[in-house]
């Protein structure tokens, strides 16, 4: 017999590129063994109702087809939304999913600015059985999993540094036309940082390296863009951020560095994590998915670099040979399982123990990011709010 699985039915807010890569994950879900959960995308929503026709056509299950997300909120088809709009929309939209008492997967950056994530964080506390989580794939590849797996073992000594970053040239292209990632009112002062900040910070704010103080170099390096007629527009964001912290914790101090860039010759989706210890360091990169680095050290003895050929290791296990490579999609279908396994048992209750970017990680990453900025305008170290 098979395995009784339950049915959380889902709505999808925001129908563009990550919607449909839910979308995929759904279908996909057969790839993952042994769960007893499963999504049935049961709603769709979306202001440009031509987006509608790839999910009509790839799953029978939808009931709901709407311009309007209040209607996903007031169906009794709908269990959770995942919510993929522009950041200005994430305040309104995501105070009105938990209040609707949906739970929610959301994009980051989890509101345009800090005030906005405030106001999200403060809705849930008043719902604190909604589960609510942001979307933050890449510490599910193997390698970020090995990374957590060192740090909690405690095998680095005295820590050195850490790295982390997203990096990729989408923007290189000065002829490519603007759109609402360019523009304050919709983006957010925060630019680079706001969309791709919490996948670099997502790994050091659960081990707890939360910094300090920052000093943030911003750049804005293509500042016009033609728009839909052809004529050049300002770009108003920040193109990259290069971010030096300083980690003070209980046991140790040291520097982190955070970079997050939009024009990074080359690279076309490269996330990295490095950290380097007395006694053990690692290096991971997208780059190289299938390649672990580390290197083990005694005091006295030569120093190697040692290259592990990770294969297929997965948080939850799957139908594929631990030979293969793990891709972005496999990590996107990862993080899906960690948010339903989740909502389905409870935090104690998980399949395993790494869960998706929480609310109040958000908070963490937004005001390390709302410092940055000032860091940036000013040319200043700017102390990191702490809760």
């Amino acid at each position: 017999m098979p395995r009784a699985q339950k049915v959380i039915r889902f709505g999808v807010i925001g129908l563009g590129l990550m919607g449909r890569e839910f979308g995929s994950a759904a279908a996909r879900w057969c790839h993952l063994l042994n769960l007893d959960f499963v999504p049935q995308i049961t709603a769709i929503c979306d202001t440009n109702e031509k987006l509608w026709e790839w999910f009509d056509s790839n799953f029978d299950t939808i009931k709901l087809c709407t311009t309007n997300y209040q209607d996903l909120l007031d169906s009794d088809e709908v269990d959770a939304i995942y919510c993929a709009v522009p950041h200005n929309l994430h305040a309104q939209v995501y105070t009105d999913i938990i209040k609707a008492g949906k739970h929610l997967l959301g994009e980051k950056p989890f509101g345009i600015d800090l005030e906005a994530n405030d106001q999200i964080l403060a809705m849930l506390h008043q719902h604190p059985n909604t589960v609510v989580r942001c979307s933050s794939e890449f510490p599910f590849f193997p390698g970020p999993q090995r990374v957590v797996k060192y740090v909690n073992e405690g095998r680095f000594g005295q820590i050195i540094e850490v790295a982390s970053g997203l990096l990729h040239s989408s923007d290189l292209d000065p002829n490519k036309k603007i759109n609402w990632k360019r523009m304050v009112a919709v983006n957010g002062e925060y630019g680079c940082m706001g969309d791709l900040g919490m996948h670099p910070l997502h790994i050091p704010i659960r081990l707890g390296w939360t910094p300090s103080n920052v000093r943030a170099m911003l750049s804005n390096i293509v500042k016009e863009r033609p728009d839909a007629s052809g004529k050049l527009v300002p770009c108003e964001t920040w193109d990259n951020a290069t971010l030096v912290c300083e980690v003070n914790t209980v046991e140790q101090d040291f520097p982190m560095t955070i970079q997050t860039y939009r024009i990074a010759p080359g690279e076309t989706n490269t996330w990295y994590i490095r950290v380097t210890g007395t006694r053990f360091s690692v290096e991971y990169s997208t780059k190289y998915p299938k390649t672990l680095k580390i290197m083990e050290y005694t005091p006295g003895k030569e120093q190697a670099w040692q290259h592990i050929d990770l294969g297929y290791e997965t948080p939850y296990p799957t139908i594929t040979g631990g030979i293969f490579e793990f891709g972005f999609s496999d990590g996107l279908l990862q993080m899906w399982a960690a948010f339903c396994d989740e909502l389905t048992n409870g935090r104690q209750g998980m399949k395993q123990p790494f869960y998706c970017a929480t609310p109040d990680e958000t908070g963490i990453h937004h005001r390390i990011l709302t410092a940055a900025l000032e860091s940036g305008k000013h040319g200043q170290v700017v102390e990191v709010k702490q809760e």
